[in-house]
């Protein structure tokens, strides 16, 4: 292909959105009082998380032993770590790893995440977080899509009202597996023989509760089942986590949680986690200590997990993550293959 000055104002432009893009986010959070950190992508163990496979690598070390090590999925197991030495409320936007058959336009096993922890609050406050980094973002970047599809305030919906307006399911109503599976059944959900609750939660909302999920405007789906295994906080009284996901035209963009801190509800989900991640197609050790970081008392804390990727993708109108990733997965593999 001949180099034209036309590709080259284009790439330049391209660049200096994306540019833009990055100095709004890293903007936001500095200008509220987060610090920003740089935690490391090589980790000797990792959290337990079953659903996500990783990528392993060795060190190489001097007296001739390999040395295992993961590349993070995301920036959380160290971040945690400086929340509990008391760095308080902090924010990265690091390079994250996540391996496996991982097809489709939303995914890329190299993607960069944003991940911020606030001090002294719980999940409901990282909304109002999540809705004035948009605004700060409409009014420092040039949409390439409606500005009312993007605005807040956000729409919210429970985990609850969205299965039973969706599904037709009374989530609360149905908390074993077997009584999963027949509600799923009777919606025309085709299930597997012999699901666990939680394969066949799973399997009726991707099948049925995602796809009608509104997207007029940004959704906030809270108060996801605790039988959904993760280190969010129990919401008082109820069968349900204190988590969200944000869905921006039915793409998930972000995770939150208030984070559990207390030693004994960590150990107990590293111990179950830890049983099944052994399915895992690559084994990884578990970040024992994780259950002892927290001092007692500790005060609580939110944190939010955002694609950096996917919420250039919408901002922008782009119907891919090939459209704002500089060398997406497919196009490294593509050049390997013509170099041959």
């Amino acid at each position: 292909m001949l180099y034209s000055h036309s590709m080259a104002g284009s790439i330049r432009s391209s660049l200096q959105a994306h540019a833009r893009f990055i100095r709004s986010i890293r903007g936001y959070f500095g200008d509220h009082g987060y610090a920003e950190v740089d935690t490391p992508s090589l980790c000797p163990y990792l959290i337990p998380e079953p659903a996500i496979e990783v990528f392993r690598t060795e060190y190489l070390s001097s007296r001739g032993a390999a040395v295992p090590l993961w590349l993070a999925p995301s920036p959380e197991l160290w971040m945690k770590r400086l929340l509990a030495r008391g760095s308080g409320s902090i924010f990265q936007i690091s390079h994250s790893y996540r391996n496996g058959d991982l097809g489709g336009p939303v995914h890329n096993p190299e993607f960069r995440l944003l991940e911020w922890y606030t001090a002294g609050s719980g999940y409901l406050d990282s909304i109002g977080v999540a809705e004035d980094l948009f605004s700060r973002l409409l009014a420092e970047n040039t949409p390439g899509r409606r500005r009312e599809q993007l605005a807040p305030p956000f729409l919210r919906m429970s985990m609850e009202e969205a299965f039973r307006r969706f599904a037709g399911i009374e989530l609360a109503a149905h908390q074993d597996a077997q009584s999963m599976k027949e509600a799923g059944l009777r919606q025309g959900v085709v299930m597997p023989a012999d699901p666990t609750w939680e394969e066949a939660f799973h399997i009726v909302f991707l099948t049925l509760v995602e796809p009608g999920l509104p997207r007029s405007r940004p959704l906030v789906l809270t108060d996801y089942p605790m039988r959904v295994p993760t280190t969010a906080r129990r919401k008082p009284g109820t069968p349900w986590a204190e988590r969200w996901e944000l869905y921006v035209d039915g793409v998930e963009i972000a995770n939150c949680y208030t984070e559990e801190t207390d030693p004994r509800a960590l150990r107990a989900f590293i111990k179950e986690e830890s049983e099944r991640k052994k399915a895992c197609r690559v084994p990884h050790r578990i970040d024992e200590g994780l259950a002892d970081i927290f001092p007692p008392g500790f005060p609580p804390c939110s944190g939010a997990a955002l694609g950096v990727d996917r919420l250039e993708m919408v901002f922008s109108g782009e119907s891919s993550l090939q459209g704002v990733i500089l060398f997406p997965f497919s196009a490294i593999l593509e050049v390997q293959s013509n170099t041959r």
